[in-house]
């Protein structure tokens, strides 16, 4: 009996060690993804998201959340432009660096490629631009009153964060001009 056991240890002992070499995912850690799905319910207009570059600063508002991501800035953006698009309730106002369309490859390698996908990823959004440090006053503004969000990335390219102002949906300047016009109206 004893030699039946130890056959049976010496032929499980291969399999529980694979077992306990397997990555395990707890529901405690959750991935950026369920992170910024739980989140983006709850932003509307005024509310900011911002893809971000890995040398974006911790900024000390209040109203300023952080996740980190631990991927590249491309595919966070991609992945954050289709969120905002198909959530109905939200759409982007966007916001680039400026300083990104004047760094050259011999500059900084891969720039070029990144412009191009970048572009692909924002297609049929109207992109403005803004010097870098313009940023910042944007945001100190609007984290006094509203929530923005920081994905951090691991991109190590310069001025390649993006910035997306949310706006309504449903609700244009056209259609609040009207209503305003009729509510002033005696």
């Amino acid at each position: 009996m004893k030699k039946i056991m130890r056959s049976a240890w010496i032929l499980a002992f291969p399999l529980l060690a694979a077992c306990s070499a397997m990555p395990v995912k707890t529901a405690s850690s959750p991935r950026w993804q369920q992170q910024f799905s739980e989140t983006l319910p709850l932003l509307g207009h005024r509310n900011w998201i911002i893809v971000a570059d890995q040398a974006f600063p911790q900024l000390k508002a209040e109203g300023i959340t952080y996740i980190n991501t631990g991927d590249r800035l491309l595919p966070v953006l991609q992945e954050v432009m289709a969120a905002v698009q198909q959530s109905g309730h939200v759409k982007p106002i966007v916001y680039r660096d400026k300083e990104l369309q004047f760094i050259t490859e011999t500059q900084s390698t891969g720039i070029g490629a990144f412009r191009d996908s970048a572009a692909a990823a924002l297609k049929g959004n109207n992109v403005r631009e803004m010097l870098h440090d313009s940023v910042f006053a944007k945001l100190d503004a609007a984290a006094g009153l509203f929530r923005v969000v920081v994905l951090k990335t691991d991109e190590k390219l310069p001025y390649t964060s993006v910035l997306l102002e949310l706006d309504c949906a449903y609700w244009d300047g056209e259609k609040e001009a009207a209503l305003r016009k009729a509510i002033a109206q005696p």
